[in-house]
């Protein structure tokens, strides 16, 4: 025996669009995980990749879902480019613990920093770029460029944070475990003024994503594949 459930049709439509409108905001979640896992992978990430990324972090979509939502960012993942490293972990300098543990929230200005550096492509070879994020405002506080990867390049860097901020004591510096930010000299400079250094786990990329997504960014919209090409776009901010 088949009961019927009567519902108004009114009372049905409520409950239609609430779900639809419940959809919707899981998609909009949706797409910031995935975007973040696409910039994170210099956009070379396609669903199948980025969907196991997900499952990571114990969330569960499926294929379908995944290139409707890429579809909607209009998200094309890319053949990879010669890989270049910018880290050097291999040293016995000082390594700092991990205080920020992956939280890359901030409750106001000055509370934590995070720094990275990346390479660009020129016609006349690489160029590096060290910067510093404050991650409450996603500002870029100061940065710096050189044609040589050197702890100085670090130290401009935060000094032009330093110096036009002038940030309170206690806030958070966290970066990889790179020579340049472990180096006695970019030490010496953060515990002079009141700064807590903060280094990424061993291995763990994900452990600094929030600054490396911010080079994905650059890249994505300011390099093109043969080469650096200078465009009218702030650089201070994203």
């Amino acid at each position: 025996m088949c009961h019927v459930l009567e519902v108004g049709r009114s009372a049905f439509y409520d409950w239609l669009n609430h779900s639809q409108s419940e959809r919707r905001a899981e998609d909009e979640i949706l797409k910031e995980k995935i975007l973040e896992i696409f910039l994170k992978s210099d956009r070379t990430y396609g669903h199948r990749r980025i969907k196991k990324r997900l499952r990571r972090q114990r969330i569960k979509c499926s294929n379908s879902r995944i290139r409707r939502l890429m579809k909607e960012l209009r998200l094309v993942p890319v053949q990879t480019r010669k890989f270049k490293a910018t880290t050097n972990s291999k040293h016995s300098l000082p390594v700092a613990p991990n205080l920020l543990q992956q939280d890359f929230t901030a409750q106001a200005p000055y509370e934590k920093w995070v720094g990275d550096i990346t390479y660009i492509p020129t016609g006349e070879g690489w160029l590096y770029l060290a910067t510093v994020i404050d991650l409450f405002s996603r500002r870029i506080v100061g940065w710096a460029l050189s044609d040589r990867m050197t702890k100085q390049l670090v130290i401009n860097a935060m000094n032009m944070a330093i110096i036009n901020e002038r940030p309170p004591e206690g806030v958070i510096f966290h970066s990889d475990r790179g020579s340049q930010y472990a180096s006695y000299d970019f030490q010496d400079l953060l515990r002079e003024n009141r700064i807590l250094q903060s280094m990424s786990a061993k291995g763990d990329c994900y452990d600094n994503a929030c600054a490396e997504s911010f080079f994905a960014t650059i890249k994505k919209e300011l390099v093109t594949p043969g080469g650096f090409q200078p465009v009218l776009k702030p650089l201070w901010q994203f």
